[in-house]
């Protein structure tokens, strides 16, 4: 039977994992025959007002403003999804949206992707538990996360991160080259900086070793003028890339890497594993469960750029092991696809209509 949904997240104007889940469920359940609203919580400004964007307060309320005006569409949801991060990010976005799907009647879920769940809802808890009462299911995409939730007196269901499978070459890599890929927005929390300190300990032994950074973000300044101290060439900083782009991005490269301390089930990794790159890593968050060192990646310690250049020139020096790694990793990353998490979705929306 049809019903009537509205998707409340990121739009296309903000990059990231949130808003790329997001979509994956507005497609999916419109191709399964359902009437599927989608509310960016990042409106396009008219044409006239786009220099508001450049002015942080403005841009804020003209914002706000649009987004607002969009809410009034959840008077006609039977089930209202709304993606969430943390801190200001959920007093601005999801909170209204809770607010206007219960004055509409609508059930509402959360669905929570913040790798910084633990530190939200204890240092923000008076500002965020009231309104996680108001909600009738939360979703989760780790068990780690689900763990977070209920040490703070909630029942999270685990309903795993998408990745579209098809729209990546698998290609084993037989001759392994020193080309990383790089696809985390550049915050503090994703150690960027790291990666770019392991790359120049790369570089002096692999001369023609290349990263290309793909992502935008806080941190872009900093990151390049660190890029352009160490002086060691190679390094490409794309800025935003178009969620599109990415499956080309991987063909190019052999290496993927990342030096996040703060995380959650990155989607850039689950990418990774699609495209057959061996995956070089730290292991926050729900990284511990998807990459197994030895298995399906390696696993470096936080802020420890010279192991993670060790970790990167181990797999160089052994493409047969790297590609082992690979193949067990694309394996496992057919858990994460649509068909395995469908049914889940469609309990949570059965829950709603009992």
């Amino acid at each position: 039977m049809s019903r009537r949904f509205t998707i409340v997240a990121a739009g296309q104007a903000t990059p990231g994992g949130q808003g790329i889940q997001a979509l994956a469920l507005c497609e999916a359940l419109r191709i399964e025959g359902h009437v599927v609203t989608y509310i960016p919580i990042d409106p396009v400004f008219p044409r006239g007002l786009r220099w508001v964007r450049r002015v942080p307060i403005g841009r804020t309320i003209l914002n706000q403003a649009l987004y607002f005006s969009k809410l009034i569409a959840l008077r006609r949801t039977d089930t209202t999804f709304i993606f969430s991060a943390a801190y200001w990010s959920f007093l601005l976005a999801p909170v209204p949206a809770i607010l206007a799907a219960r004055a509409a009647g609508s059930r509402v879920v959360l669905a929570y992707h913040s790798g910084e769940a633990d530190d939200h809802l204890t240092r923000w808890g008076a500002l965020v538990h009231p309104w996680l009462r108001m909600v009738d299911s939360i979703v989760v995409p780790s068990s780690f996360l689900q763990e977070v939730f209920h040490r703070h007196g909630y029942r999270a269901r685990v309903i795993r991160n998408v990745v579209d499978t098809s729209r990546f070459r698998y290609s084993e890599r037989f001759v392994l080259r020193p080309r990383l890929l790089s696809t985390r927005n550049l915050e503090p929390h994703y150690r960027v900086d790291d990666t770019l300190r392991a790359f120049a300990i790369l570089r002096a032994r692999y001369p023609e070793a290349t990263l290309t950074v793909a992502g935008c973000g806080s941190e872009e300044g900093r990151l390049r003028r660190l890029a352009g101290s160490i002086g060691v060439g190679g390094i490409r900083f794309l800025g935003r890339v178009d969620p599109c782009a990415i499956p080309a991005l991987c063909d190019e490269a052999d290496i993927f890497v990342n030096a996040s301390e703060v995380d959650n089930q990155p989607v850039s990794v689950l990418e990774a594993f699609a495209a057959g790159l061996p995956v070089v890593t730290t292991n926050t968050g729900d990284i511990a469960a998807m990459v197994r060192h030895g298995e399906t990646g390696l696993i470096v310690p936080h802020r420890d750029p010279d192991n993670m250049a060790s970790a990167v020139t181990s797999l160089i020096e052994a493409p047969e092991r790297a590609r082992r790694l690979a193949a067990r990793a694309r394996e496992e990353v057919e858990a994460y696809t649509w068909p395995r998490v469908r049914e889940e979705w469609h309990a949570v929306v059965r829950a709603g209509a009992a």
